[in-house]
């Protein structure tokens, strides 16, 4: 095999850990009639991936979007360009407008959003392993000001919750988006129940 110089492979006990969670989340959420979606930038598909790789998993991956150059997280999945200005592409606000923009406009009852740094280097000041993980789905819409998040009935229709989870891993680029993929599909499991 041949592999460049310089790259550690992702343990195998990892990637087989997520085709695992992948597997249990296909049937948790075929069972539920329930759907999910990703806009992934650091994971540049990686969750999609893992994900189809199921057996059946056609019934519950409506889409997803890789939104690696920062203009696309505007153009693709709506993530606000102020956002973006202000903070850089890799904040907790971000993953959440990610999660929001994959579930709007994939049509999906689950939106999964994960933007931050593989490394090896340092990214706008942000360090590698910094990964922002968002999820929206149903449930009670979450609003913030300030910083506090204040909850609130819905506006007409559906509601939407949004949980941003934010992670410091180590590793190699490999090891850092495995990790991520990981912590994304925990992220959903939990919110499964």
């Amino acid at each position: 095999m041949n592999e460049k110089q310089g790259s550690n492979p992702v343990p195998h006990s990892r990637t087989a850990a997520a085709d695992e969670q992948a597997a249990a989340l296909v049937g948790v959420l075929t069972a539920r009639g329930e759907t999910v979606a990703a806009a992934e930038s650091l994971t540049a598909g990686l969750v999609c991936a893992t994900l189809a790789r199921v057996p059946g998993a056609s019934a519950v991956l409506r889409g997803g979007l890789v939104v690696y150059a920062t203009e696309l997280k505007t153009a693709l999945a709506g993530v606000s360009e102020e956002l973006l200005a202000e903070h850089g592409a890799v904040h907790p606000e971000v993953a959440a407008q990610l999660a929001e923009g994959a579930r709007d406009r994939c049509g999906a009852t689950w939106g999964l959003g994960l933007t931050g740094v593989a490394g090896p280097s340092a990214q706008d000041g942000v360090e590698p392993g910094t990964v922002h993980i968002g999820l929206a789905g149903p449930g009670t819409r979450t609003l913030r000001r300030s910083g506090a998040r204040v909850a609130e009935p819905p506006p007409r229709g559906e509601a939407s919750v949004v949980t941003v989870r934010t992670l410091a891993l180590s590793g190699d680029r490999d090891l850092i988006r495995t990790e991520s993929v990981l912590a994304a599909f925990a992220l959903l499991g939990e919110h499964l129940g």
